[in-house]
């Protein structure tokens, strides 16, 4: 005689007595997918890279993505920077007209921090007008409501 939990194979419960479970938990999957997301939303802008700078308010028109910016940015302190790389005015001087020779700069834009020296500005526009490229200066637009 068979014991009562056994089928006639001696395996336990026969497959037909098993129930389907066809459901799928995504519990974890969604824990995952929402923790990611937290992380990406608070490293982005860590990520963003760039040199920080209070630029002053103006009524301004904000910069669309076809500009491709190239920037040269001068610090609070007078240190000038070429997108991220610090120069001397006799560098930029000497390197910007060369920069434009290769074609791949057709605009720059020169952003000054709301406190830094009007000498060392003053002097970047200059070389930028001499250098014959078209350039602008930034501004920060004003917020709505101002």
């Amino acid at each position: 005689m068979s014991s009562p939990g056994l089928s006639r194979s001696g395996r336990g419960r026969a497959r037909g007595d098993l129930p389907i479970n066809a459901e799928i938990n995504v519990t974890s999957l969604v824990d995952v997918a929402f923790t990611l997301l937290v992380i990406f939303i608070i490293t982005a802008p860590i990520l963003q890279g760039g040199i920080e700078v209070s630029i002053p308010r103006a009524d301004v028109q904000p910069l669309t993505a076809q500009d491709a910016p190239f920037f040269i940015t001068v610090m609070r302190d007078g240190t000038i920077f070429m997108e991220e790389t610090p120069v001397s005015l006799q560098d930029l001087e000497s390197g910007l007209p060369q920069l434009l020779s290769t074609g791949s700069v057709e605009r720059v834009f020169i952003r000054a921090d709301s406190l830094a020296p009007y000498g060392p500005v003053l002097k970047t526009m200059a070389i930028a007008v001499n250098s014959g490229v078209n350039w602008s200066v930034v501004a920060e637009p004003y917020r709505e409501g101002r």
